[in-house]
């Protein structure tokens, strides 16, 4: 599989630069694809944490279920992504995970893991980035729901959602698919599903955000970023000062 079609090398290319043998150690995780159906529940909350995966191509959510009945979407992963690294030290899963649309994954067990941390110093380093960066992703999720209002909830999780994706897809130009139901929105930036659709309408009219079904379009980038007071230095990490300073 050539490197412009495989997410999870353009994902760790974000970090470093990789030479051949690197890539291919990252295409050998993306053997046995499995494909998946919307809506399919790909590990509960106490099962045995024993794999990851990584997501090909479609969208997936980790969660957890409330005491009383609600639920809180954690995390969102994107194409390219790794699904259960922060698992990698406990025995079962923390949390449930999620398929948002149809996609396809490739399971690999935690040995594949310590097989290419032996191999490649530079996926290594790359592989505990991308956990640092999964870890300021939920810092940053928990200051959104808990200290912005509506609009900047919105106007934050979108610009984060907008930059995420263009990291692995340069085609991306001031639109995108956010194949996210009103509900998985409201559970993501703890409002209800009412909340969502009057936010959505309120920076429609402010020439902020315009959304038709799936698809959101952002004219200015600039004025979203102002609006939720975005700092996208969370998402702005990379490795590649650790191997010239190591050079």
């Amino acid at each position: 599989m050539g490197q412009e079609k495989s997410c999870i090398i353009r994902h760790f290319s974000h970090y470093c630069s990789l030479n051949e043998d690197e890539k291919q150690l990252l295409r050998n995780l993306e053997e046995s694809p499995s494909e998946i159906k919307a809506g399919t529940l790909l590990w509960e909350m106490g099962d045995s944490a024993d794999e990851f995966c990584t997501l090909r191509s479609g969208w997936a959510y980790s969660y957890r279920h409330l005491e009383n009945g609600d639920r809180q979407i954690l995390e969102v992963f994107l194409p390219g992504d790794i699904i259960g690294l922060r698992e990698f030290a406990f025995a079962q899963r923390l949390e449930n995970v999620r398929m948002i649309n149809d996609g396809v994954i490739c399971h690999f067990p935690h040995r594949r893991m310590l097989e290419l941390f032996r191999q490649s110093l530079t996926l290594t380093s790359v592989m505990f980035a991308i956990g640092s960066r999964q870890q300021a992703l939920l810092t940053e999720r928990l200051v959104n729901i808990a200290r912005r209002s509506a609009r900047q909830k919105m106007a934050h999780f979108l610009h984060e959602m907008y930059l995420r994706l263009r990291q692995t897809n340069d085609d991306i130009s001031g639109h995108f698919r956010l194949p996210l139901s009103q509900e998985q929105l409201a559970d993501i930036l703890g409002l209800s599903p009412v909340h969502v659709s009057r936010t959505f309408t309120a920076l429609s009219e402010d020439g902020l955000v315009f959304r038709d079904r799936h698809n959101v379009t952002i004219p200015d980038l600039n004025a979203l970023s102002t609006e939720g007071e975005f700092d996208d230095a969370y998402l702005t990490d990379n490795v590649r000062p650790f191997f010239h300073a190591s050079a």
